[in-house]
């Protein structure tokens, strides 16, 4: 039942890294799109204050998260739910936090609105929004590798591709955002931390 995502192991100790002192010392962490899981128990692991809400709309993913949560006997993880980011109606009506790791390049950009609106519905004032992926800047790809992979993506799905950081940014603050703090990551990804105004 459990996936691997290498790319999981390799990003989720960095991404840890720039959360740890930026998330709520206690409340519920979102997160949109676990996929494998690898992220979510990384992060509850490392932060038993918090509860970690998963969801994906894949059943393989749900089932390969609680299989993760079990296996680590994580009792901070809640049962993975079903969320379509798009959707005007989310299955949690409240968040102090909400995660994204790697899903607006590979999904239309209604879904980037979709959890731009629905992180905006949930989140307190000060509430933290996170986005890690790649972006471009300034229109512009940040490496080769981020622009064959853009062109990999597009082949596959002419509406997915990697974003411009300044279409999110806008997208953001028409939610209720203020201007993202940018750390730059390895392998040429971004983090955006957002706060609710």
């Amino acid at each position: 039942m459990k996936r691997h995502a290498p790319a999981a192991a390799r990003n989720r100790q960095p991404i840890l890294d720039v959360l740890q002192p930026r998330l709520p010392a206690d409340g519920v962490v979102l997160e949109v799109a676990s996929g494998s899981g690898e992220h979510i128990v990384h992060f509850a692991e490392a932060l038993p204050a918090l509860d970690f809400q998963p969801t994906d709309p894949s059943d393989h993913a749900r089932a390969s998260i609680d299989d993760w949560a079990r296996t680590l006997g994580l009792a901070n993880v809640r049962p993975a739910l079903s969320l379509d980011a798009e959707s005007d109606s989310w299955p949690v009506d409240r968040a102090d936090a909400v995660l994204c790791c790697n899903m607006i390049h590979i999904a239309p950009w209604s879904a980037a609105a979709g959890l731009l609106a629905g992180a905006g519905r949930l989140l307190p004032a000060g509430g933290l929004l996170y986005l890690y992926g790649p972006y471009r800047r300034g229109g512009r790809h940040t490496a080769p590798s981020n622009q064959a992979f853009d062109r990999d993506l597009r082949e596959q799905n002419p509406a997915w591709g990697v974003r411009d950081l300044e279409a999110v940014a806008a997208a953001a603050a028409e939610n209720g955002f203020g201007p993202p703090e940018i750390v730059e990551m390895p392998a040429n990804n971004l983090s955006l931390v957002l706060r609710r105004g």
